[in-house]
């Protein structure tokens, strides 16, 4: 009788250890969507073998930190940057693959810190028709392009608001394209990113960013407050991987590779669909 006495409470003990390890693995999610601003480049931009995917550096790094972690994480197209904000908002999808810091954002959003990169935004004109700049106040009486749902910073994004006349497109290509018509004074938009898109337009001899930036801002992974997947155990998880990634200089090194990447895909002939 105490021999039996014994093993049942042992193996209560036993269950007792057990069931905080045994609830992490049955909560812990095995899957993560991600999005991002499919015009990002090197950051993110649509795979050509396959639209439906984002590839970029930011993809890349997603993909070691779930690797690391056990999670396999995909990065896909879910439409413009002002639509794949909405998916994230709704849950629909659980990571942002590459986003500034806003008030606004926090009411949805999980940040992931410390940012994966830090960002300098820029004014973009047409050469040779380039207006005195100096700063945000010499931005006045002109009218601005920019991206719908698209941030500077909080302290830039209420200047903005209170002082500038900014049109808001869907897509940069278009900014870019009202800026060449004339319909738009200046754009703004991201250093890097600008110069990659303007590249592949062939606007590198039209196109100019000033200086100095508007604002130089992180750029963040963050995760949706609506994510069934949004638990204590993947935030920490992911936190802990981007501390030990950017200690290691990762990030630049996946930009820096990303940049040659995309510059190649340029040059590559564009491949056409056989007729049936």
């Amino acid at each position: 009788m105490r021999v039996q006495l014994f093993s049942t409470s042992s193996l209560l003990l036993l269950v007792l250890v057990l069931m905080p390890f045994s609830a992490q693995a049955a909560s812990k999610c095995e899957r993560l969507v991600a999005t991002g601003n499919p015009e990002y480049p090197p950051y993110l931009w649509r795979d050509p073998q396959n639209p439906q995917q984002l590839i970029g550096a930011n993809a890349d790094l997603l993909k070691r930190i779930g690797e690391d972690i056990g999670v396999k994480i995909e990065v896909i197209y879910t439409g413009p940057w002002s639509r794949a904000q909405d998916e994230v908002r709704t849950g629909r999808v659980d990571l942002v693959a590459g986003a500034f810091l806003t008030l606004s954002r926090l009411d949805s959003m999980d940040y992931v810190h410390p940012a994966v990169y830090l960002t300098p935004s820029v004014v973009w004109v047409r050469k040779g028709q380039a207006f005195t700049y100096n700063g945000w106040d010499d931005l006045r009486g002109h009218t601005g392009g920019t991206l719908v749902n698209n941030s500077f910073g909080q302290q830039f994004d209420a200047f903005a608001k209170a002082n500038l006349s900014l049109e808001s497109v869907p897509a940069v290509t278009q900014a870019f394209q009202k800026l060449l018509l004339g319909r738009t004074d200046y754009v703004l938009y991201e250093r890097y990113p600008g110069l990659a898109v303007v590249d592949t337009l062939g606007l590198m001899d039209d196109l100019e960013a000033l200086e100095p930036p508007i604002s130089s801002e992180g750029l963040y992974l963050a995760v949706s407050h609506n994510s069934a997947c949004n638990e204590p155990w993947l935030r920490g998880q992911l936190a802990k991987k981007m501390t030990e990634l950017t200690a290691s200089g990762l990030p630049d090194s996946l930009l820096q590779r990303d940049l040659l990447r995309w510059k190649e895909q340029q040059l590559q002939p564009v491949s056409v669909p056989p007729s049936e």
